[in-house]
């Protein structure tokens, strides 16, 4: 008996996914199979397709194309990989849903196929650009039309956010919402292909601040 009880625990730690695998306290917002936990909005198509979310859009659909997470989250870290093959994209974060042809109000980090802006941070319907990259800044830590790893901290007004290690937006006691759902984008207008996968996230009290964020 004794034999069995420690094979299975073995089994739990090793199964894919698995809560007891965020040793360091990420745990996943997305499972590689479903779209459980998330909500396609109005525009552009959502699926899974070999571990990975799959969104895509053509150029006659003028509204913006949305997966939205079911939850809002607070303080966060959230880690994630993306490949952009077409178009402009962004991941959202503390957003709220609005009756408009973007559907939420509130950051993004800046997501594009061909690298322009990459790792900004976009209020959208607000204040626009709060940060934008330079172009010979990006050449130096995007891979173009590859998987690229992306980290977004919030933590209070303290916000960063980082591509392939390398920090490329910071914001300090930033006056935005300190709450809201997660969100990945299709721009309106544009032939749209974007990939993610391994997305996680490791929640934090407002007290709390990250080692790093790489």
């Amino acid at each position: 008996m004794r034999f069995k009880l420690t094979m299975l625990v073995l089994c739990v730690l090793f199964i894919p996914g698995s809560q007891s695998l965020a040793a360091d306290g990420f745990v996943p917002l997305f499972d590689g199979q479903t779209l459980d936990g998330w909500t396609p909005l109005p525009g552009g198509t959502w699926k899974v397709s070999d571990g990975a979310i799959v969104g895509s859009q053509d150029s006659s659909k003028s509204r913006h194309g949305m997966l939205l997470s079911q939850k809002q989250y607070g303080d966060f870290i959230v880690r994630l990989k993306y490949k952009s093959l077409k178009g402009n994209s962004g991941f959202y974060f503390r957003v709220q849903k609005v009756d408009s042809a973007v559907s939420v109000k509130g950051f993004q980090a800046e997501i594009d196929a061909d690298g322009k802006d990459v790792g900004g941070l976009y209020e959208t319907l607000g204040r626009a650009w709060v940060v934008q990259p330079k172009p010979e800044e990006i050449k130096t830590y995007y891979k173009v039309k590859d998987w690229n790893e992306m980290t977004v901290s919030a933590i209070g007004g303290d916000i960063a956010v980082t591509v392939n290690g390398v920090q490329t937006a910071a914001l300090k006691d930033d006056p935005s919402p300190r709450e809201g759902y997660f969100g990945m984008q299709l721009h309106g207008g544009q032939n749209m292909h974007v990939l993610f996968k391994d997305v996680e996230i490791k929640q934090l009290p407002e007290s709390v601040q990250p080692e790093s964020v790489e």
